[in-house]
């Protein structure tokens, strides 16, 4: 049942509304509030490590180059879904064309896979930069790390095409469709279907082994190696900033993997919409906010280029 108010269209072409977090006025003014800050928290400390990285030279190395680029997709994943997340909170549920709900499926996909696979190429970096140092170098080229990040882009726009052209193959039984949710994500829209969706969730569960099992996999083995590389290390002081470096790229890895992997790798009789929707919030604001949080506060470069570019008094000082 739809609830709240409906921007009614008079086409007969089949279009989404999304279900309101809440009726009342007063939480509805807190949500939206709540939202915004979030957002143009996640905005401001992604860019401002886009900006540290990108002025400071001492920064150039191929660890800062992944960061910059993950926080660059934050930055693209949070604003694929707030802006209209936000028009929807108080009460008026504008519905969304098949075509505008395809697009935001496809971005959201694409830069969600995105992450995933820059997170294990980012594990790699660790690996090589703590078990064969003396080759790093020679080994994490810029060329290779362009191609890696590349790479990983264009592998995620593959496959977020094909699911989402296949998904809306499928025929939507009615003019307007709620989504319990608040974005165009695959489960909710697949629900919404009037067809058998076997075939549909088969490749759903294929293209999220492919994208969260696969990458987390290099991942647990990269840290096998890490860790034991760690420990065999003479050096306390080594140790500690291997594991504080390590330690902050693990923290978003779980984060990241463990919401995806609930809503999308779950068995659909386990699962609810209502569930998927607040884990969803985890990964869509929580990850973003804590990327450049986590970055900042447990890494001494990023810190002080940061802390020399706000107390720098001209240009001449900064490094």
């Amino acid at each position: 049942m739809l609830t709240g108010k409906l921007v009614l269209n008079q086409s007969g072409t089949p279009e989404f509304v999304f279900r309101v977090f809440t009726n009342a006025p007063e939480f509805q003014a807190l949500l939206f509030t709540l939202f915004l800050l979030l957002y143009l928290m996640i905005f401001c400390g992604n860019t401002a490590i886009i900006w540290v990285v990108c002025t400071h030279t001492s920064l150039h190395t191929p660890m800062y180059f992944f960061l910059s680029s993950l926080s660059f997709l934050e930055i693209c994943y949070t604003t694929d879904v707030v802006p209209l997340m936000l028009s929807n909170i108080f009460g008026t549920q504008k519905p969304i064309s098949l075509a505008g709900c395809g697009t935001q499926m496809f971005f959201f996909l694409t830069l969600g896979g995105t992450d995933c696979f820059l997170l294990a190429i980012m594990a790699y970096d660790r690996y090589v930069a703590i078990c064969h140092p003396l080759h790093y170098n020679l080994i994490m080229t810029k060329k290779l790390c362009v191609q890696m990040v590349m790479g990983s882009l264009s592998l995620a726009l593959f496959l977020s095409l094909q699911l989402t052209a296949l998904i809306f193959t499928l025929p939507f039984c009615g003019h307007y469709l709620e989504i319990n949710h608040f974005l165009c994500d695959v489960p909710p829209v697949l629900r919404l279907a009037c067809a058998d969706i076997h075939v549909h969730q088969a490749v759903l569960y294929v293209v999220g082994i492919l994208v969260l099992t696969v990458p987390f996999l290099l991942i647990f083995i990269s840290y096998v190696f890490i860790v034991s590389t760690i420990l065999r290390m003479r050096s306390a002081e080594g140790r500690q900033r291997a594991f504080s470096t390590c330690s902050s790229h693990l923290t978003v890895v779980l984060l990241q993997y463990g919401g995806c992997s609930l809503v999308y790798l779950r068995p659909r009789s386990s699962s609810s919409d209502d569930e998927d929707r607040q884990i969803a919030l985890v990964y869509t604001f929580v990850t973003p906010l804590l990327n450049p949080l986590i970055y900042t506060l447990r890494n001494k470069d990023v810190k002080g280029a940061l802390r020399n570019s706000i107390f720098c008094k001209s240009a001449s000082h900064c490094s």
